[in-house]
């Protein structure tokens, strides 16, 4: 399940950076392209909205902290998802930035707790979805997030998440995908 969902889910991902890039950057047209508009900000993390059907919601923040600090990457983004349509609540997802080596899991750490991610291509997801419910539990009570992961050339990478606002993004996700 988690490989279907994984391939089903990797072009919303791809739309989800893209309209988080157009709208750092101001481009309102790329933004319409991506279809989604932010909402909120709390903490460290946003919230957006799609601008058309089906409806989804997402929290989404960027890593405060990658190492080895050298590399050459596009950004990341951590995105924990609504959609109503779907049936689907606070899944999370991320995009590393650059391509993951095949067959490599991840892993994501908060505190002392620590769940493995599923990858392909530059995405992550939670390998057991059962787990997903836990993790966000976690998330909502920690500090910060570590996720590690190794690029396709083998370089070990991490990248350090806040989870300042967290709480309320995904408060606010709630309220607007009802």
């Amino acid at each position: 399940m988690a490989h279907h969902r994984a391939s089903f889910n990797r072009a919303r991902l791809t739309l989800m950076a893209a309209a988080v890039m157009a709208c750092a950057a101001g481009s309102a047209s790329a933004q319409g392209q991506a279809g989604s508009k932010p909402v909120a900000q709390f903490g460290d993390w946003s919230v957006y909205v799609s601008t058309s059907a089906p409806k989804v919601c997402y929290a989404i923040s960027q890593p405060k902290d990658r190492l080895p600090g050298g590399l050459k990457r596009d950004p990341a983004y951590f995105f924990i998802s609504t959609r109503p349509a779907e049936n689907v609540k606070n899944e999370v997802s991320l995009t590393m930035g650059f391509p993951l080596k095949e067959g490599n899991e991840a892993k994501l750490t908060i505190g002392s707790t620590a769940f493995e991610l599923y990858t392909k291509a530059e995405g992550a997801w939670v390998r057991n979805v059962a787990d997903e419910g836990r993790l966000v539990d976690a998330l909502r009570k920690g500090r910060d997030v570590t996720v590690v992961s190794a690029s396709v050339r083998g370089n070990a990478t991490t990248d350090k998440y806040s989870l300042n606002g967290i709480a309320q993004a995904l408060d606010r996700v709630a309220q607007e995908c009802k």
